[in-house]
């Protein structure tokens, strides 16, 4: 018998995938986003996290045993992330609560758990890489903190078991995503073919010529459901990566190519992505209009301030997934794959020029 699953955040760039892993592997997947985007396999469920009420109603007749949530908001400082989040995993737990059905809820989060949060992220005094789950909370308040405590409570009440997923900057495609790595660079590429700029790494040194490692929301969404159907895996906080390592100045050169770019030599300076688009959305209508492109409005496809909070960190992030390993997770994907992959999906979609 198929099982039913809930993806929360169902219109973003984890959540799609996820929702398309588990259709493909046989569930029946609900889809819960506030204006969920049709997608095959998955029936969608209209709902604000942050409205309690409304949202209880919109999951009366909702069944899941398996929870994935893959979403957060915005908000403008640390606090009101801690107290906006925390309060949409609890409406979302405390509306499920009276079916009684969920048996495992897994929760996304990220390296921010590790670095700290946007407001002093990659500041102070930092545990050594590559990051391990045995590593334990920075003592600073962080939103990625409060949404776990609002599982573990939940769970402690009401019987189900948990796991919480630690990616570091995922790559796929959602459109009006506030974290979106590649199809920002995607953009940023087709812009300086545009406009004869130089592609030029906008980040740190440190970024450059460092090692780091990305996760494929793919790889992600498999990590996800092995962790919510393995018993050995219940109750446990995981990294998640790709599984390979690679520098900066090896990948940009990568990524430059495809575009048939020739990429700029880096001075070791730092330009970020948000001072060089910043007056590029014009430019971008113009290339759409001409290129029938599905998306005219730059602000919907690129997010430069997360990549450049990612590109610009003083420090090398490596992530450690020996604890994955060991329970039995094996899956691996190429980073430059996973671009390649991703940016031919833009142009079969119109998002990006087709050549």
């Amino acid at each position: 018998m198929a099982k039913t699953a809930l993806v929360v955040g169902v219109s973003g760039i984890v959540g799609s995938a996820t929702a398309a892993h588990l259709a493909a592997e046989g569930w029946d997947v609900l889809g819960l986003a506030r204006r969920p985007t049709p997608q095959p396999g998955v029936t969608p469920i209209a709902a604000d996290l942050q409205d309690a009420a409304s949202l209880s109603a919109a999951l009366a007749e909702v069944k899941p045993e398996a929870v994935f949530i893959t979403t957060w908001s915005r908000q403008a400082t640390e606090a009101e992330n801690i107290r906006v989040n925390a309060a949409m995993v609890r409406n979302l737990l405390d509306g499920l609560r009276p079916a009684g059905s969920v048996r495992h809820v897994a929760l996304v989060t990220g390296l921010k758990h590790y670095l700290g949060p946007f407001e002093a992220y990659g500041k102070g005094a930092l545990p050594q890489t590559p990051f391990r789950e045995t590593q334990g909370r920075l003592d600073i308040e962080n939103f990625y903190y409060a949404q776990e405590d609002e599982v573990f409570a939940a769970a402690q009440r009401d019987g189900f078991t948990w796991s919480i997923h630690r990616p570091h900057t995922v790559i796929g495609k959602a459109v009006g995503n506030a974290m979106n790595m590649g199809t920002t660079l995607a953009a940023y590429a087709t812009l300086c073919r545009e406009t004869g700029r130089p592609f030029r790494f906008p980040g740190s040194a440190a970024q450059w010529n460092g090692l780091s490692d990305m996760t494929d929301a793919r790889q992600l969404a498999r990590h996800l459901l092995w962790a919510a159907t393995t018993p050995a895996a219940f109750n446990q906080a995981f990294n998640v990566v790709n599984g390979d390592v690679f520098r900066w100045s090896w990948m940009w050169g990568c990524i430059a190519e495809w575009f048939d770019l020739e990429p700029a030599p880096f001075d070791g300076s730092v330009l970020p992505l948000e001072v060089q688009m910043k007056e590029d959305a014009p430019v971008w209508r113009q290339i759409a209009q001409r290129e029938g492109l599905a998306e005219p409005d730059l602000g919907r496809l690129a997010s430069p301030w997360h990549t450049d909070a990612d590109l610009g960190r003083p420090i090398e992030v490596v992530t450690d997934m020996s604890k994955s390993r060991r329970f039995g997770f094996t899956a691996y994907q190429p980073t430059d794959d996973a671009f390649f992959d991703l940016f031919a999906e833009l142009r079969a979609d119109r998002l990006i020029p087709r050549s």
